[in-house]
């Protein structure tokens, strides 16, 4: 059973399954709104419907049951596996998948297929993020280590807080960037006007995104970021935040919304130490079909 306790410190009137919806990013609307009827969802100590307004100054209280293991279940979906030892797996995730089960979402993640192919994932995050120690959005593509045992997943998670991991991603973006090489060190939290997204604001946590100019097109710039922090969707709101979101971004892009696949973002390099062998594992994936496609039009285009 986990406790969250939030203060709603906003001016402008919100949906109490809104507004928790923004906050608790594992959980559908629909799961809090179950929460809310269950009574698991308390305002001022008081039970409250999923259409109760949210006043500055309200405490929310919200008690999440612990998922049962049951409703995790594996399933046969196939991996693109780079790597397997006893300790770690590496997968290339195509875009489309979520990396971990949430509350009343309990299949088709790379979750339930790590369970299907290995016999034992870590169990520090429980059994909802077993073996999982970092994640990629749903509709970004690309390389994800998850650990077998917590031995390993220890080891990983510090090397992931020190930020000795090795994470290089490729993305096209709006507009033509002008400078071969640039630096984003600008903090992101919660956006102050849509609690359901990410943004850059004055008290949020420190996040680091470097990139360089691989290819400019007509309109468009091929990118490689190098990530110094791991922000929930730090390349996606740094992108937008130096006027230049990524292609196809149906949240932080512009409205019209180019593509079937989201973002048009790869998590192209992954490397760490071997938690067991201390040896520098280094690891790199083509960009799908679709990347490529689109890279080619625009070449075509220019």
């Amino acid at each position: 059973m986990e406790k969250k306790y939030l203060t709603y410190d906003l001016e402008e009137a919100s949906r109490i399954d809104k507004y928790l919806c923004s906050e608790i990013e594992e959980m559908s609307r629909n799961s809090i709104q179950i929460l809310i009827k269950n009574s698991q969802v308390l305002v001022n100590g008081e039970v409250v419907k999923a259409n109760y307004i949210l006043k500055t100054g309200d405490n929310i209280s919200i008690t999440i049951p612990d998922p049962v293991s049951d409703d995790i279940l594996p399933q046969d979906i196939p991996l693109d596996i780079y790597y397997e030892d006893s300790d770690v797996i590496v997968v290339n995730k195509p875009s489309g998948m979520v990396v971990h089960p949430a509350v009343g979402n309990t299949k088709d993640t790379l979750v339930n297929a790590l369970m299907y192919h290995c016999k034992d994932l870590s169990a520090i995050n429980g059994v909802i993020r077993a073996g999982i120690v970092h994640r990629i959005d749903k509709d970004t593509s690309g390389l994800l280590v998850a650990c077998k045992n917590d031995f390993a997943h220890q080891s990983l998670s510090e090397q992931f807080f020190n930020k000795t991991v090795k994470r290089k991603y490729y993305a096209i973006c709006y507009g033509e960037i002008n400078h071969n090489l640039g630096k984003i060190d600008a903090p992101i939290g919660r956006d102050l006007t849509n609690r359901q997204m990410m943004a850059v604001v004055d008290n949020g946590k420190r996040a680091v995104t470097h990139f360089k100019v691989l290819e400019r097109f007509n309109g468009f710039t091929l990118l490689e970021l190098i990530l110094e922090t791991g922000r929930t969707h730090q390349i996606r709101v740094h992108m937008k935040y130096i006027g230049h979101p990524l292609l196809g971004d149906p949240i932080y892009g512009p409205k019209n919304v180019v593509g079937d696949h989201g973002q048009f973002l790869h998590a192209k390099t992954l490397g760490f130490i071997h938690p067991r062998t201390k040896e520098f594992l280094e690891f790199e994936s083509p960009l799908p079909d679709y990347f490529e496609d689109k890279l080619n039009e625009l070449r075509n285009n220019n």
